[in-house]
Formats: C-alpha cells, sequence, structure tokens
C-alpha cells in the first residue's frame, strides 16, 4: 500500500559567505517492502520535491519502532532534478531516532556524490514537519575543487 503526503510553503533562496539555502516541500510516497525475517521494517521511497528544489527523489529506508515507542531509522535517497535552477544529482544520507526523552534526525548530502551542475555540491537538509506536512530546507554550498 502506498501512503502519500502532500505538503507547502513559500520557497527562499538566500546566500551568505557562499552558503546558500533552498526551501519549499514534498510529497512522499512509501511501499512496505516484505522481509518477513528481518528485524527491522524496510521501504521504497519516492519523493517529488517543489520549491528551489524541483526533481524526484528515490530510494530505500530501513527503520525500527520497539514496543516502548523508541524508533531509529536510516535511509539513503538518490536526488535527481534541480537546485535553485542547476541541473544534476547528489545522494542524501539519513539517519534519525527517537524517545520519549530526544530526537535527532541528520540529513546529509553525501561528499563526492554530486553529479551535472551539482557537483562538488555539499550541505545538509532539515526535514520539518507541521500539521501533517512536510518542508525542506536544503543548505548548501560548493566546494572548490
Amino acid at each position: 500500500m502506498v501512503t502519500a503526503a502532500m505538503f507547502s510553503i513559500v520557497s527562499e533562496a538566500i546566500e551568505k559567505d557562499n552558503v546558500m539555502s533552498a526551501s519549499g516541500t514534498f510529497e512522499v510516497n512509501f511501499e512496505p517492502q516484505k522481509d518477513e525475517n528481518a528485524p527491522a521494517g524496510r521501504m521504497i521511497i519516492n519523493k517529488q520535491y517543489t520549491g528551489d528544489v524541483e526533481g524526484a527523489g528515490t530510494g530505500q529506508m530501513i527503520s525500527k519502532r520497539t514496543d516502548s515507542g523508541t524508533a531509529a531509522y536510516s535511509a539513503i535517497e538518490e536526488f535527481e532534478g534541480a537546485v535553485d535552477g542547476k541541473n544534476g544529482s547528489f545522494t542524501l544520507i539519513h539517519n534519525g531516532y527517537m524517545s520519549s526523552e530526544i530526537q535527532s534526525l541528520e540529513v546529509i548530502i553525501l561528499p563526492g556524490s554530486g553529479s551535472g551542475e551539482l557537483k562538488n555540491i555539499s550541505g545538509s537538509m532539515e526535514i520539518i514537519q507541521q500539521e501533517g506536512k512536510h518542508k525542506y530546507v536544503l543548505t548548501y554550498k560548493f566546494l572548490n575543487n
């Protein structure tokens, strides 16, 4: 079964000391995979980004939730599209966990994974969940190599 969520935000790009910010929304679909003997769940991820980032993200997520509610997930997402009008692709690495006391989520661009006009891109993505919607802020720069 595929679950979809729609999201909206006003997007803005800023530049300061060669660090730029791109924001917008994304729609995400999860396709659960059947791994009956595995201790964690696995899902195929399909995202559609709008705003300053336009394109698609595809990947896989592995997650685990305990009986107490503590949870963790990791994902690898391949993005293809445009960031502030520059076309190319890159890989996002997601790592997150939560308990009743703490939540942590880190999403980074895998160094060296950029291609096309996004070659040498580095940075991180903040995912904001608000009122059942997902927003993103991609903070990035281009390394001089």
